[in-house]
């Protein structure tokens, strides 16, 4: 007979038990998710799952097959999103993989962390994490510059130079808009945090954050993205979301 682990999806923190009629299927191989009651108004949203294909040696080499990753994360995620898209309810999603045993061994582990729980969940309630990422745009005129033939060694060193001044300059310009772009939407947002350049990347954006932003504010929050997309011509603006807060839910969040 296979083993099993219980696998983690999230918290669920609600006035009542969360519904589970039609929640997705979840991970690969898994059983279809299911709750356990942590406290009066906390649920835990689990899954058995078989260690053949969850246990440490097998998920170490299954790790190293990047669609096999993206399928789970994209199965973890919609049950997330399903549960926190229940009314009233506030959720805390786990990272990928966090499994435990047992069921009965993720509940005592959960419940000894209640009173931490509970102050994430007052700092998340009623907020939804969105993402705010700014790149530079491309220099525009230094393409059509460097075709132009010099007519002279001097000519052509100056202008190596005023293409440099130009770069230096939008890229200033660049840099000074994202910060003041992180300013007025943290001002907006209940929390901000930046997050780091994705690993490998050769160009980094300018910047990449998450803002817990309360439901009530998002329009004035998307508004207020748009605006500043608008009003630059050196960046280049994404907005993403809105997502469970992920990135919201550890004390360094607090900071």
């Amino acid at each position: 007979m296979i083993g099993t682990a219980t696998y983690l999806y999230c918290i669920v923190h609600a006035s009542k038990a969360p519904s589970t009629t039609r929640v997705p299927r979840g991970l690969v191989s898994a059983r279809r998710p299911v709750i356990s009651e942590l406290t009066r108004s906390m649920w835990l949203v689990t899954a058995n799952v078989p260690l053949d294909v969850y246990g440490p040696e097998a998920l170490q080499a299954s790790l190293r097959d990047v669609q096999w990753v993206t399928d789970v994360a994209l199965a973890h995620e919609r049950v997330v999103e399903f549960f926190a898209a229940q009314p009233g309810a506030t959720v805390i999603p786990m990272k990928l993989f966090t499994m435990f045993s047992s069921e009965r061994l993720a509940l005592f582990e959960t419940r000894s962390r209640v009173p931490y729980l509970e102050a994430v969940i007052g700092r998340i309630a009623g907020c939804e994490e969105w993402g705010v990422r700014i790149t530079r745009r491309p220099v525009r005129g230094a393409v059509s510059s460097a075709r132009v033939k010099p007519a002279s060694g001097t000519e052509f060193l100056a202008a190596k130079k005023a293409a440099r001044d130009v770069a230096r300059q939008s890229a200033g310009a660049a840099a000074q808009a994202a910060e003041e772009a992180y300013a007025t939407l943290s001002a907006i947002a209940r929390d901000a945090r930046r997050r780091g350049a994705p690993e490998g990347a050769t160009t980094p954006p300018l910047l990449d954050a998450a803002f817990l932003v309360p439901a009530d504010q998002r329009k004035s929050f998307k508004a207020a993205v748009k605006k500043l997309a608008d009003a630059s011509s050196e960046t280049l603006v994404t907005l993403t979301g809105p997502w469970p807060s992920y990135n919201f839910i550890d004390a360094e969040s607090t900071a």
